[in-house]
């Protein structure tokens, strides 16, 4: 009976956070710290994904010129670039 009552007293306690995890923060502006965080984050992926698409057109055009023989390390430096950029952009949306 005692086990009974322990177990409706846990039901119905409610957890208790430790301070500084998922707590919003509201800025001096009145904001919230993880919208604002989110919306920079959103905007830096446009960003590099605006960019990923005009390095990936200019590999292209680059590409197209030179013989199937011939890889300029112009070219190996832009797909290197996009593979970081698309990294950067990966990592900012799993959080």
């Amino acid at each position: 009976m005692c086990l009974l009552g322990t177990t409706i007293f846990l039901d119905g306690a409610t957890p208790q956070q430790p301070p500084g995890e998922d707590q919003d923060v509201t800025l001096p502006s009145g904001k919230s710290q993880k919208e604002e965080i989110l919306r920079e984050e959103h905007k830096k992926n446009l960003r590099d994904v605006g960019e990923i698409i005009e390095v990936a057109g200019q590999l292209k055009t680059e590409l197209e010129k030179n013989d199937y023989q011939v890889l300029s390390i112009s070219a190996i430096k832009k797909t290197e670039r996009i593979e970081k950029l698309a990294r950067q952009v990966k990592s900012r949306i799993r959080r």
